[in-house]
């Protein structure tokens, strides 16, 4: 009976938990520049959280160390009132990247919500001459170690997916990581960059005006907003199938009332009409997706980039 009692007043915290919550502001952490996707992302999720919850909802940008600055930042902060929009590298890939990381992500930071997902495109400077997605693997053949692709930051979706490409193709190209697609768009328009993978939004208005030029999506399907670029698995490549994904996660020790309050209110803001078409027009696609969820994703995601990083001998740069 005793247990019993302990349990019920247990439940009974956690409930009064989660109505308390949040009782002041709540600071969510992107660990890229601001008006990069993950920001745009943050942001909308913010304004919508901050209208269901009734406290500020404060986007903090601290980049970089490929995000791991900022996921390190929430995962020792120890607090629920700080938030994380985290992506592929800092959540599931730069823990076998980087040495002596100071914080688990597995540990560390508790999955609340799969909150968007996009696939990327393959794209080349217009000075390149290069048309198409042969051309490319071409002369990258033709000249290894002369070609230099962006990302935006080691164990990214744009770093792995260009080392997974460049291991099965047999090509050499030099990465260079940046902050965010902002700068590296900015050096490839300049002609200081021969390539990258970026999301669409990032590339499409300079593709469409003729600043770039498309090769690929790493979909296996063609993207709605760019239906005349090939996926992947029309190119023979389907393995390069490849997805860049941002989620909310909170810090180890968040109770689980709070967990399950946050995921409701992010998938109810997500699947807010106005929320799912502002996101469709930057290419993504709303997941929204529950705590088990995310974590399955997680570890798939984590699972599968580790083989390439041990197959490719990609680095942190």
């Amino acid at each position: 009976m005793r247990l019993a009692a302990l349990l019920f007043l247990a439940t009974l915290s956690g409930i009064a938990w989660a109505q308390a919550y949040p009782s002041r502001p709540v600071r969510v952490v992107v660990p890229y520049p601001a008006g990069s996707t993950p920001d745009i992302i943050g942001r909308t999720l913010a304004e919508r959280l901050q209208k269901a919850l009734g406290q500020p909802f404060v986007v903090e940008n601290r980049s970089g160390a490929g995000g791991n600055i900022g996921a390190e930042m929430v995962a020792k902060s120890g607090d629920p009132h700080v938030l994380l929009i985290g992506g592929n590298g800092p959540v599931a890939i730069n823990k076998h990247l980087y040495t002596g990381l100071t914080f688990d992500p597995d540990k560390d930071l508790v999955p609340i919500s799969l909150l968007a997902s996009a696939p990327q495109m393959l794209v080349v400077g217009p000075a390149t001459g290069i048309e198409d997605f042969k051309g490319f693997l071409a002369r990258a053949r033709a000249n290894p170690g002369r070609m230099s692709y962006a990302s935006v930051g080691s164990g990214s979706a744009s770093h792995l997916t260009m080392e997974l490409l460049k291991s099965d193709a047999r090509v050499f190209l030099v990465h260079i990581p940046y902050r965010g697609f902002p700068a590296a768009v900015s050096d490839m328009l300049a002609g200081n960059i021969h390539a990258m993978f970026a999301i669409a939004p990032a590339v499409l208005p300079h593709v469409r005006a003729g600043k770039m030029k498309a090769l690929a999506v790493t979909g296996l399907k063609r993207s709605e907003l760019a239906a005349d670029i090939p996926n992947v698995g029309e190119l023979g490549m389907p393995q390069l199938e490849s997805l860049a994904w941002n989620g909310l996660l909170a810090p180890a020790g968040t109770p689980a009332e709070v967990v399950s309050r946050l995921a409701a209110e992010s998938v109810a803001a997500l699947r807010h009409p106005q929320a799912r078409e502002a996101l469709a027009r930057l290419g993504f696609d709303v997941v929204a997706s529950t705590p088990a969820e995310f974590a399955r994703w997680i570890r798939a995601e984590s699972e599968k980039w580790a083989g390439v990083i041990r197959a490719s001998g990609a680095k942190a740069d």
